[in-house]
């Protein structure tokens, strides 16, 4: 039986390269070798330490478990012809400070590529394990694009920024795709945990979810805090009555324990407290609302009205999401306003000048993109359902590009979203790689870093 070793962390002293170019080269890393291993981003020809010519036939695959770097590898050493394996080190010395010498696991490995040669090793049976130092081999290309990438100008620059639109179109519309679905599997986590929390049961998920983003950032935990504490065969009994579900809402949320002058607010109270003396209802903290710097459009008193007119509308909602294929038809199923005494008002007893208090365009996309599209998508992975995850990624391709800070990053930089498919894909990029200095993982970085000079340089995506 193979006994299995745990895979060695990179080491901590990574080196400076020594290369002819006079630039502020980022320290090379293990990472970054493997990756220039893996992709043959070497000038030829090779040779070893001890002037045996290298021939890269198939440099393998990847090994993200423990044992050599490569598997699979082809090489042609000296003219002859070998299957094996590749272990990929800064220094030669690492591979006993690694403990690779007895270790059989490391017996079929036929290169040690590293960038300093500083240890002759030898393997069990007394053979010189063949080394191919690169440092004099990496081209000043690749060295100069992986300052660029990793050394951007200010904390939110791309580094990529002078040379993403010299990727081909064809890749970058298809590395968008690839981030778009990436993103998608990323925003259904938050599915997954209403899902559970419902137990199955998707009309369920689905309000809490809606009720999750109607709070907006700053208001999504209480807003699904008294989504939770309301039983939906209640609201199915009310659903006709908007101004009991309103009552229901707000006492639940804690907004109708004061004295208040105006006699819609004093209604509610009235039917609250009829409501909760039949269920038993318990409501939350009025404390957890937050109003300070939100715009009056936004204040969780027209949330709570437009998320009641909302669930009047249909008993079983996701049923009747379900049919919806196009955005237009979201569109008016989530077209809502609060009821006639919002018009005059943003909170109780503050009346306001009269304007009518929709939704707005804006916030139904946003509660398509991030509520219902998520929703859709999981649905159909949970269901193995090709037809509504297809359906889930077009009703995003229907979508406008988003307009946020990320957004104009990019659009600093010539890259611009057709639709919000793409703005989620660049969100994503943004965040999980750019952010994060994964140039090395990410699906462009490979055009960014052997990209010369002179290349197609449309800005479109």
């Amino acid at each position: 039986m193979v006994q299995l070793v745990p895979l060695v962390q990179l080491p901590l002293y990574p080196l400076q390269p020594s290369n002819p170019l006079t630039l502020k080269i980022p320290q090379v890393t293990e990472a970054f070798l493997q990756y220039l291993w893996q992709h043959r981003l070497f000038d030829e020809p090779l040779t070893t330490v001890d002037g045996l010519s290298v021939e890269v036939l198939r440099p393998g695959l990847l090994n993200t478990d423990a044992g050599p770097d490569f598997m699979d590898v082809r090489l042609r050493i000296d003219g002859c012809l070998w299957a094996g394996s590749v272990e990929v080190h800064l220094r030669s010395s690492d591979w006993n400070r690694h403990h690779h010498t007895g270790d059989y696991a490391y017996n079929g490995v036929l290169l040690h590529v590293v960038y300093q040669h500083d240890a002759e090793i030898r393997l069990p049976d007394g053979s010189v394990l063949p080394t191919l130092e690169v440092r004099e081999v990496i081209p000043e290309m690749v060295w100069h694009n992986y300052e660029t990438l990793l050394s951007p100008p200010s904390e939110m620059a791309v580094g990529c920024a002078g040379r993403i639109t010299q990727v081909p179109s064809v890749v970058r519309r298809a590395a968008l795709d690839s981030l778009s679905v990436e993103r998608m599997q990323r925003k259904t986590q938050v599915v997954a945990r209403m899902l559970d929390e419902s137990r199955g049961n998707w009309e369920q998920c689905c309000y809490l979810l809606l009720a999750h983003y109607f709070g907006g950032r700053v208001n999504a935990f209480p807003f699904e805090l008294m989504a939770k504490s309301i039983d939906m065969n209640l609201l199915a009994r009310w659903r006709d009555d908007t101004r009991r579900l309103e009552a229901l809402l707000f006492g639940q949320a804690g907004m109708l324990q004061e004295f208040f002058e105006d006699e819609y607010p004093r209604q509610l109270q009235a039917d609250y407290q009829a409501l909760r003396q039949g269920a038993g209802l318990k409501p939350i903290s009025a404390h957890l609302w937050k109003f300070f710097r939100l715009r009056p459009s936004g204040f969780p008193t027209l949330r709570i009205s437009q998320f009641a007119q909302l669930l009047g509308r249909s008993q079983s909602l996701f049923s009747r999401l379900l049919e919806m294929d196009r955005v237009e038809e979201l569109r008016d199923c989530f077209d809502v306003a609060a009821s006639d005494y919002w018009t005059t008002h943003y909170r109780f007893d503050q009346p306001s000048t009269a304007r009518h208090k929709g939704v707005g365009r804006d916030f139904v996309d946003g509660l398509i993109l991030n509520a219902w599209i998520p929703l859709l998508f999981e649905y159909g992975q949970r269901h193995d359902d090709d037809g509504c995850r297809q359906q889930a990624l077009d009703l995003l391709q229907q979508l406008p590009a988003e307009k946020n800070r990320v957004s104009r990053i990019w659009h600093s930089v010539s890259v611009d979203a057709e639709n919000a498919a793409q703005s989620q894909a660049l969100l994503q990029l943004y965040n999980e790689y750019c952010q994060q200095h994964r140039c090395l993982q990410c699906p462009l970085g490979y055009y960014v870093l052997t990209a010369a000079d002179v290349a197609d340089t449309s800005p479109s995506v």
